[in-house]
């Protein structure tokens, strides 16, 4: 899931340890003369106004994934747009500051460098200036769940994220960072607080944004046309697998409301669709076994000769 995250950064002078985390990254040692640094808000476990929020435990996982990744422009994946690298990347904590979820506020701080040159003095006379101030970040998570149930995203749990539910607010919560890909100088923060730009993967538009992903990746663009295929035929069996079950349902037992059966169906998986089908073309079979149409006996009835062949009469 691709993460966009919005600060503001005040000027830094380097601390004691973090030229060497930088020389750790140059090919060339340098000196601190040689470098600007300047801290960054990458992201926060507050909910923003999409109803996500990253937890404690993904900022953490997400801390050692960005050490080393580029600062770019507008999440413009160019080599030429590389601004700055980060250097460092730690989970702080705010005191006395409680998210909407209730827990302690906690926000990703990374330490970005760049290299003085002529090219970049007036990018760094604007950072100094408050003029580029947002920055947002591209990152990966595996799962985005509700907060209320732990439903995965678009499986219809019911929950909405902004509700509250038994005094407990819901919310999607991004867990299992595995891997981070960049952070952006932008325009337009989204989330308050943190200032956090969030875009990712998810249900309604997780195909839009793997696209993106795969954009000048010919056989990754084919592979994701395959899949996208294959779940197009997937959801197209499972409609029918639920008008199977409603349809047997109706004929096992007459009683039953249909709309019911149907609402029913609507939320079951295929394994369970696909037992249910099973009992209900068994107790459809009893209720109306197949009659047989011909009968052969071995010797002709002799009281009712004339009804031998009473079936093929019309």
């Amino acid at each position: 899931m691709n993460i966009t995250k919005t600060s503001s950064q005040p000027r830094a002078r380097l601390q004691p340890g973090h030229l060497e985390d930088i020389n750790r990254l140059s090919r060339t040692p340098l000196t601190e003369e040689q470098v600007y640094a300047f801290p960054v808000r990458l992201c926060d476990n507050e909910v923003d106004r999409d109803g996500e929020r990253f937890s404690p435990k993904t900022l953490e996982q997400l801390a050692p994934l960005f050490v080393g990744k580029s600062g770019i422009f507008d999440h413009n994946w160019s080599a030429q747009g590389q601004a700055a690298r980060l250097y460092r990347a730690e989970v702080a904590q705010e005191a006395g500051r409680v998210t909407r979820a209730g827990d302690p506020y906690r926000w990703l701080k990374g330490y970005a460098y760049m290299v003085r040159t002529p090219d970049n003095q007036s990018l760094i006379a604007e950072i100094e200036g408050g003029i580029k101030k947002e920055v947002s970040v591209a990152c990966a998570v595996e799962k985005a769940a509700c907060s209320i149930c732990g439903a995965p995203r678009g499986e219809g749990c019911g929950h909405k994220p902004g509700e509250v539910y038994d005094g407990k607010l819901c919310y999607i919560s991004l867990e299992e960072a595995s891997d981070a890909y960049e952070f952006s100088f932008v325009a337009v923060p989204a989330q308050p607080g943190a200032g956090v730009v969030k875009g990712f993967s998810s249900p309604g538009r997780e195909a839009r944004h793997l696209k993106e992903l795969v954009r000048g990746n010919a056989p990754c663009a084919r592979e994701l046309e395959a899949l996208e295929g294959e779940a197009r035929l997937g959801r197209k069996w499972l409609s029918s697998l639920r008008s199977d079950v409603v349809r047997l349902g109706g004929l096992a037992d007459p009683q039953l409301d249909l709309a019911v059966l149907k609402a029913i169906a609507g939320k079951l998986e295929a394994e369970e669709l696909l037992e249910l089908k099973r009992v209900y073309e068994t107790r459809a079979q009893k209720r109306y076994p197949l009659a047989v149409q011909l009968e052969y006996r071995q010797e002709p009835q002799r009281d009712h000769p004339a009804q031998e062949d009473g079936a093929f009469l019309v």
